[in-house]
């Protein structure tokens, strides 16, 4: 953990850097592990479910990409998706050896409750004032859409 010397002799978007950091770390986490306790789910099953989209089938390697990891994991992740009715794989269209995921109307309804569930910010976040909260919102719009 940073000291408070060594705090004051970051950068402005250091710190507010390494904040982010331990607001996800200490908050983000916790919430979506019992999120994805609540529905049963692993968290990568969840960032999963997340990743599709229920209008756009998707091929199982973007996924991996989406995911951050191989094609190998996918497959595990997509089989336990697949087992509990929420998404399906399809040949592609133009290549049969490509499978595409599709979300199911099963998978589409949990995708939003999930998404329901992990929209509620962290209390740190939820206690400012709303016009900090707006503030903080403009500023990370900024940030991430320059």
């Amino acid at each position: 953990m940073a000291t408070p010397d060594t705090v004051r002799r970051q950068s402005p978007a250091a710190e507010a850097w390494g904040l982010i950091h331990e607001l996800f770390a200490t908050y983000g986490k916790r919430r979506f592990h019992a999120v994805a306790t609540e529905f049963e789910l692993s968290p990568p099953q969840v960032m999963a479910l997340r990743a599709l989209d229920p209008s756009k089938p998707l091929p199982m390697s973007s996924l991996a990409g989406a995911l951050h990891c191989d094609n190998s994991n996918v497959t595990g992740i997509v089989d336990r998706l697949e087992d509990r009715g929420l998404v399906e794989r399809h040949s592609g269209e133009h290549d049969r050896r490509v499978k595409m995921l599709v979300v199911t109307p099963k998978g589409a309804e949990l995708r939003a409750q999930l998404s329901a569930a992990l929209e509620h910010p962290p209390e740190p976040l939820a206690k400012l004032s709303p016009e900090d909260q707006r503030t903080l919102r403009d500023i990370m719009r900024r940030a991430l859409r320059p």
